[in-house]
C-alpha cells in the first residue's frame, strides 16, 4: 500500500487536497478540465500507479476520479493542502455528507516543511 508519490518534484500524499489539470479534446478542440478533492487512495507501483480523488459535487453527490500518474493528458497537479492521516486509503469519507466528507486534519507548518 503506497501512502506518497511523486509527481514532477512533488510529493502527494494519501489526505492532501489537490487540482489536476486535465487535458480533455472534443472534436477539434482542447480544453483544460480541473478537478480538485482529496486523495483517498494511491495503489499500484512505478509506471501502473494511479491515485483516486473525491469531490462533492453540487448536490452533495460525491464524485470519484481514478487518474493513472502516466497518464498524458495530466498537464500539471496543484498541492492545496497537505492533509494528516493515519490510514493509507480513506474509505471511511465515501460514508460521510456534506462539509464532514470533505473534511481531513490539517497537516501544521513544521511538519510540511520536513517532507
Amino acid at each position: 500500500m503506497s501512502l506518497y508519490l511523486a509527481y514532477n518534484d512533488q510529493n502527494i500524499a494519501v489526505g492532501d487536497t489537490i487540482r489536476v489539470h486535465q487535458r480533455i479534446v472534443e472534436e477539434k478542440k482542447t480544453r483544460t478540465q480541473i478537478f480538485e478533492g482529496v486523495v483517498i487512495a494511491i495503489r499500484g507501483k512505478e509506471s501502473g500507479k494511479t491515485f483516486v480523488v473525491r469531490k462533492i459535487s453540487v448536490g452533495g453527490i460525491g464524485v470519484e476520479k481514478i487518474f493513472p500518474v502516466m497518464s498524458p493528458s495530466i498537464e500539471k497537479i496543484e498541492v492545496k493542502r497537505k492533509g494528516d492521516v493515519r490510514r493509507s486509503k480513506l474509505n471511511y469519507l465515501r460514508d460521510r455528507i456534506g462539509k464532514a466528507a470533505s473534511k481531513v486534519k490539517e497537516k501544521s507548518v513544521d511538519e510540511q516543511f520536513k517532507a
